[in-house]
């Protein structure tokens, strides 16, 4: 799960919360991402953090409260989604995973996109979901019905099908990271990552409603 970064775009409400611990129904949204995950029987859960760890941590603490075990692991700047992936390598070992990012919220939970991850076999799983304003996001693009493309917040959005912040990978992701070169942003953009599964044929998608 990532929960790191300011929150900015959040502001008044994060000036002095990390905005995983926002509460929605008076529950930080980070407790819905752990206990969604647990829910999927993923009980070891590594929580990467930033400048609000310490809250992050006394939030949470080891994990018990949710049936899970809970590490954290320090990342030292927003460096990009696909960093954190990086330096997860060594808890994640060859194990596929869900990468969460801890501010999202799935209504409904994400157990049956887990489930069909496991099924399939996949080596990556995307969801996508229509927004409003694509220009905001990672979108996916169709050529003939077939997913060709995510272009990262695009000026001229070729759909309004976003990725959203929960990922599924197999162990390549981490090949796929390895030789990622930074943005002009000094990110490592898991958008990339995902182009990368989509070149090899490895990339499943999955729908979750149109509107």
């Amino acid at each position: 799960i990532l929960s790191g970064g300011k929150g900015s775009r959040l502001r008044p409400f994060t000036y002095t919360s990390a905005k995983q611990l926002v509460p929605i129904a008076n529950k930080p949204v980070l407790f819905y991402a752990i206990e969604q995950l647990v829910e999927c029987g993923i009980r070891d859960i590594a929580i990467v953090v930033g400048d609000t760890a310490d809250q992050i941590r006394a939030a949470v603490g080891d994990g018990a409260a949710f049936g899970a075990n809970v590490e954290y692991i320090e990342q030292d700047a927003p460096l990009g989604i696909a960093h954190a992936v990086k330096i997860a390598r060594d808890f994640m070992g060859e194990t596929p995973f869900v990468l969460y990012l801890g501010d999202n919220f799935l209504i409904g939970g994400v157990k049956s996109f887990v489930d069909r991850f496991r099924e399939n076999e996949a080596n990556c799983q995307i969801l996508l979901h229509p927004v409003k304003n694509p220009e905001a996001f990672g979108i996916a693009e169709f050529v003939d019905g077939r997913l060709t493309r995510i272009v990262e917040k695009p000026s001229s959005p070729p759909s309004n099908l976003a990725v959203i912040g929960i990922y599924m990978f197999d162990r390549h992701v981490f090949e796929a990271v390895e030789r990622m070169k930074p943005t002009a942003r000094g990110e490592l953009e898991i958008t990339a990552v995902n182009a990368e599964y989509l070149r090899r044929g490895q990339l499943h998608m999955e729908m979750l409603g149109r509107g």
